[in-house]
């Protein structure tokens, strides 16, 4: 080990890896409680099957993670930064549809009536809520310049 001290505070790769884990975790739980309470389905269009869903998950995942990630560059990244990556979730989520209904075979008409279904109803704007949120979260670990924790015995000194 060396005695170098490490900078405090995460790097923007790092920032932007645990606030899209928080974006996926958030958006799967809130739209399964949403659909729970409405008791409503998520994509009401029939014979779709999970694909779609998943597909517009990952998309939305994906567009989150690259504007997150383009985002963090500036120093110091704006807390305004989230605004942009909630519209490129819901984004991602209404188009990643299509593509995953398209890729399972659907009818292009089903796949369009999916993704307007998820635009205009309540999973896109709770897909966006996950985004806003979870990007401030990751905004706010590149901007919090803390150290990690440390256990007494790593203190240098030998007082107790």
């Amino acid at each position: 080990m060396t005695n170098e001290p490490r900078p405090a505070g995460v790097t923007p790769p790092v920032a932007a890896v645990f606030a899209s884990v928080v974006f996926i975790a958030l958006s799967i739980a809130a739209l399964g409680v949403a659909s729970l309470v409405l008791d409503a389905d998520v994509i009401p269009v029939r014979g779709l099957g999970a694909v779609p869903g998943v597909i517009g998950q990952l998309a939305a995942l994906g567009c989150f993670a690259g504007v997150l990630l383009w985002g963090l560059r500036a120093r110091p990244p704006s807390y305004l930064t989230a605004v942009p990556c909630a519209v490129g979730a819901y984004v991602g989520e209404v188009v990643g549809v299509v593509v995953g209904a398209l890729i399972s075979g659907a009818d292009p008409a089903r796949g369009v009536a999916a993704a307007g279904s998820v635009a205009l109803g309540f999973a896109g704007p709770v897909v966006a809520a996950a985004g806003l949120v979870a990007a401030l979260f990751g905004v706010l670990l590149l901007r919090a310049r803390t150290n990690g924790p440390r256990w007494g015995w790593e203190d240098d000194d030998d007082a107790p």
